[in-house]
Order: structure tokens, then sequence, then C-alpha cells
């Protein structure tokens, strides 16, 4: 779809939004009006008053809307949510109601929380969402839960407070979904060794600089990946490391992502359990042994509730399971038994996400038959009733890029096992000290903004530059 605008240059948040209503439009920029299929924003300036226009056509039929405010309130913020909304009138003339609305960000909850926070009760934060950017019922109360679970995290937090990712980028195979710079350890695994050795270096510089310091950390979180890729003894050593150089005394969230089953037996979840971590994940995707194959998981359904069972004999009463709505050969009965087996086995918590199509995965290319979005509307509402029915409540959601359906991903927890990692990490609540492969450091500064520090994604590269990371440690503590 060609896009021209006039009177401002604002195209980035047309396009956002295109996203969201037209996600098999993409844009393309006209430098010029144009006759036929596209879309034409306006903005126009008069004494008193700011307006802005939209004209779209698709498939030969037309719409057009106005949207107009004061001259003197028009500031960019609101000159952008005028632009947005008059393509957004434009667009309800040739489309259903999207759930999210107009809203095209990753973390549509820190709105409610905003409200909240400003005085607001969790029902007026609901309905200024609602009324503000077009948002379902549905999906408005969502946020305000999530919001009420941010606001309960952040009162365990004190100024000086920071949390630690550590990243491993080695999994058993790749999932074809998956665009993470993963390394299936086959190809990957002569890279390991020495990785090991260089993270440990990181985490001695980091654990130095700490001690010397006055922050606290408060979660830690081992990601990938798939960390548990590491042998038995590999993951004693990591955790030895993480032990010998880290204050953990003032921890409140050890987790470890378990992720794939069938890389978890008992001896390895009883070592991790004796080093203090307390929370697990173990992410089956889907109990449906022929989709597991589908989308390139070498594990079985059973090995899922072998590798839970030994979780909890091993001592961890937070174990999260995630699931994803919209897989290649999954339908509507096929989630909901996947879903239900999930529930009987009763984790802590359970996270429900919706298939993302990312560039550089697999199945972006692949052009599989996947779920239609109103397949995958009706896995997420109906686990969304399930998962109330079971006692779990959302503690924090956000969304991506190519969702199916435009929608989202869900947190749910039984009370008292809210992932407070995902939380501060998703709501950007602290600054996050990130090591290992992939890994980013945000490092929240006085003015609100945030400064980021990537370390290099694959494995090879990481063991390259290990010396100019452990420079920029300097810097990095410099801003916390």
């Amino acid at each position: 779809m060609r896009l021209y605008l006039s009177g401002h240059d604002d195209r980035y948040a047309i396009e956002q939004l295109q996203l969201v209503l037209f996600p098999d439009e993409p844009m393309e920029p006209s430098e010029k009006p144009f006759r036929g299929d596209g879309a034409i924003s306006r903005l126009s300036q008069g004494a008193l008053w700011l307006t802005a226009t939209a004209k779209i056509t698709l498939n030969g039929k037309t719409a057009t809307a106005m949207r107009r405010m004061r001259l003197a309130e028009a500031d960019v913020p609101k000159r952008r949510m005028l632009l947005q909304n008059a393509y957004y009138d434009a667009a309800m003339q040739l489309r259903t109601p999207p759930d999210w609305g107009s809203l095209s960000g990753v973390r549509p909850s820190k709105l409610t929380t905003k409200y909240m926070l400003g005085g607001a009760s969790a029902q007026e934060a609901q309905k200024r969402l609602e009324q503000t950017y077009h948002v379902s019922p549905e999906r408005s109360r969502l946020c305000a839960e999530c919001s009420s679970a941010t606001i309960k995290a952040a009162s365990l937090l004190e100024q000086n407070d920071i949390s630690v990712y550590i990243g491993i980028p080695f999994c058993p195979t790749r999932c074809i979904y998956c665009s993470f710079v993963s390394a299936g350890i086959e190809k990957a695994g002569k890279f390991l060794p020495a990785f090991l050795d260089c993270l440990e270096r990181e985490i001695e510089e980091v654990g130095r600089r700490l001690k010397a310091s006055d922050k606290r950390i408060r979660t830690l979180y081992i990601g990938g990946g798939t960390p548990t890729t590491l042998s038995t003894e590999q993951m004693r050593r990591l955790m030895q490391a993480i032990s010998a150089h880290f204050d953990l005394t003032n921890l409140i969230e050890y987790t470890v992502e378990g992720g794939r089953p069938d890389t978890l037996d008992l001896k390895k979840l009883q070592l991790i359990r004796s080093f203090g971590c307390d929370r697990m994940s173990i992410n089956p995707q889907t109990m449906s042994d022929a989709v597991l194959q589908t989308i390139g998981r070498r594990h079985t359904s059973e090995q899922t509730i072998m590798a839970y069972q030994a979780a909890v004999q091993a001592g961890f009463e937070g174990i999260n399971m995630d699931l994803i709505a919209g897989l290649p050969g999954e339908d509507e009965r096929s989630f909901a038994a996947s879903l239900r087996k999930v529930i009987d086995l009763s984790p802590s918590n359970i996270t429900v996400h919706t298939l993302a199509m990312k560039k550089g995965a697999e199945l972006y290319y692949a052009r599989m038959g996947l779920p239609t979005a109103e397949q995958v509307r009706t896995m997420l509402n109906e686990a969304e009733t399930a998962l109330r029915a079971a006692g779990y409540r959302p503690y924090y959601l956000y969304r991506q890029k190519y969702m199916s359906g435009s929608f989202e991903n869900i947190g749910w927890c039984k009370d008292g096992f809210e992932g407070i990692y995902n939380i501060y990490m998703m709501e950007e609540m602290h600054s996050i000290l990130s090591l290992g492969g992939g890994a980013m450091t945000k490092v929240n500064l006085p003015d609100g903004r945030l400064e980021r520090f990537h370390n290099p994604k694959f494995p090879q590269q990481y063991i390259e530059r290990i010396d100019d990371l452990l420079k920029q440690k300097s810097e990095i503590f410099s801003l916390l």
C-alpha cells in the first residue's frame, strides 16, 4: 500500500498503526499524491485549530476521516495521536475494530500503570484506555490487572536495586518459529567450553564492581537459548561462579529457564535448586506430539510431564510452563487439549504466547498453513476462561510485531507467584545488568531515558570480544 504524507513527516506513526490495522498491506512511501489503492495522511494548521485528515483506499473502496484539536494544546505526542486517530477512524470504515484498538506498542499496560500511579482506580484506568485508544474492554481489563501486579512488584524495590540477566545462547535444536540468535548444540557445541570461560570472566568482573557499589541484586534470571543445554557439571560450574562473585543475600527471585524438557532430569534440577534457585521454567509450547515434531522440538508431551514431576520432586514451587497459540498444525481443539493437560499439572505459572512471524525464523519463509486470526482469538479467549476458572490471574503482558491477529503474550499465575523479573524487565522498572551471549544491559537514567549496551549475539563473536566487553563495564557502572 502506498502512503503519501502532506503537512507532516511522521511516517512512523502511520506505519506502526498500519501494522496493526492492515498487517498484510505493507506500506511504501510515495513522493506525490496518487489514484487507486493507498493512504494519504494530511495535517493542516489554521489560526486556532490543527486538523488531521486521512484517506484510505483498499480494494477499490475509499474511506475518509477527520480529527481536529486546538492548536494551543497540540504538543508533539498529541499531534501524533491526532494523526493516528484520524487514520484509525478511516480504517474502521474498511475493517472491524482490532482488540488493541490503535495501540501499536509492545507494552500497553504501561499506560494503565501510569494512570493508576496518577490516582486512577483500576476501573478508571481501564475505561481511559478504551476511550483514548479504542482498546476492547477485554484487553483493557487485562492491562489494568497486570498494572496492579506491577505496582505491587514496584513496592519491593529501593532506589539502588537492580536485576541481573545471564544469557546462554545454545539450544538442543532450533525451533522453526524462533528468530533468537541461539545456536543448535550440534553445530555450535565446539564453542561452549570457551564461551563458559569467557562468561565466568564477565561474571567475575561484574561481581567485583557490584560489590564495590551500593547496588542490590533483587532478581536473577538465567535465560537463553536454553541454559539447561549445559551438562550437569557445566551448570554446576556456572552456578558456582554466580554464587562466588555475586551477593545473592537480597534476592527475591532466582530463575533458570529450563525451557526444553529434554534437557532436564532430576539430577540437574536438584543441582540447580541446591544453589538457591527457586523458579524454573519448563516450556512445552504444545502438548501435541505431532505439532512438536512439526516445529522442530525433539521431545514428547510425556517428557514434559516427566520434567515437571522431576522439578516438583527437586523442590521447585515456582514453575512456569509456556504454550503458544497459533502454531502450524494446531487448531482450537488441539490447543484446548494442550491447555487442559498443562492446567491439570497445576504449575504456579502458565504463560500463553501468540505465535509471531519473525524475520529470520524458518517458519517465516516456509509458508506453512497456520491457524487464522479468528482461530487464534478463540484459542486466547478460551485460555483466559479456563485459566481464570483454575485460579490463575494475569500479571504481565506484552506484544510483538507480526503476531497472529495482532494479539499478545500473557503471563498467568496463582496468587503470590508473579514472575517478578518478568515484570521488572517488561515494565523497565529498574536497571538490568545483562551478561553472556546476545544479552542487552538496560540502564535506567535519572531523566527517565534508557541506555542500552549489547553483547555480541553469536558465541564466537562473544568469545572474540570478551576483552572489550570487560572494559565496557566501567562505562556501564558509571551510569548506574
